[in-house]
């Protein structure tokens, strides 16, 4: 189990143990799922890329399975206002990139944005490395059960908008689902939650791992959402 003083130069591990038995179809989905099930965006070849990390936490809200969220500050120049994971790119204290280093970027980057306690967090899985092409990111997603859940909200505004957390009922009613069209022509899966429009790779990763965890139900996908050029 992964614990705070894990995070400050000791190891981090990953754990199945004590995991709630709702857990089990994400647990399997992400030993079982091939990189291009969740995207046809793929790192390059050569190596090219910025390796970084999210963490995708699931936590209990007392009425059921919810993700923690956050809203990127509009003043960014990168995902400028979108709704996303925590998480960013690995700095050298994180270590290395084919080890250890996503799994404490993850964490480290979610403490900084939403002040979690990473002591809390039991980190039990990672999917395969993806790719943002708009950003040149490396992104590998790590999985997390919010065991001890602790307070969370904005740490800096310059960086964040705000933080939330959403019902994976609420992730998975038809009524919440769209497809987003960008001015470029790209097509996507996204989600009308809390007051936000979660779409991009955020969306796209809820969207495979809602698939293949068994828990999607059926939406429709003619339903469109069309962003404009400042998305």
């Amino acid at each position: 189990m992964t614990r705070a003083s894990d995070t400050q130069g000791g190891s981090v591990a990953l754990s199945k143990e004590g995991l709630p038995d709702w857990l089990g179809p994400v647990v399997h989905a992400a030993e079982t799922v091939e990189p291009l099930q969740l995207s046809r965006f793929l790192p390059p070849a050569d190596g090219a890329g910025r390796q970084s990390a999210v963490l995708i936490l699931f936590g209990d809200g007392g009425f059921g399975p919810e993700l923690l969220l956050m809203e990127r500050s509009g003043s960014l120049r990168s995902h400028a206002g979108q709704p996303s994971f925590p998480g960013g790119a690995l700095d050298a204290e994180d270590g290395d990139p084919l080890a250890e280093g996503p799994l404490r970027a993850a964490l480290r980057e979610a403490e900084e944005e939403t002040g979690l306690d990473p002591a809390g967090v039991q980190l039990f899985g990672v999917l395969p490395k993806l790719y943002i092409p708009v950003s040149s990111f490396v992104v590998t997603p790590v999985l997390g059960w919010w065991r001890e859940p602790s307070p969370v909200g904005v740490v800096d505004p310059n960086e964040t908008a705000r933080v939330f957390t959403v019902p994976v009922a609420d992730l998975t009613d038809p009524v919440n689902r769209a497809t987003t069209v960008h001015p470029s022509g790209f097509q996507g899966p996204a989600f009308l939650v809390e007051s936000a429009l979660v779409w991009g790779f955020t969306a796209g990763v809820i969207d495979r791992l809602l698939h293949y965890a068994g828990w999607e139900r059926p939406w429709d996908r003619d339903r469109k959402v069309t962003l404009d050029w400042r998305s």
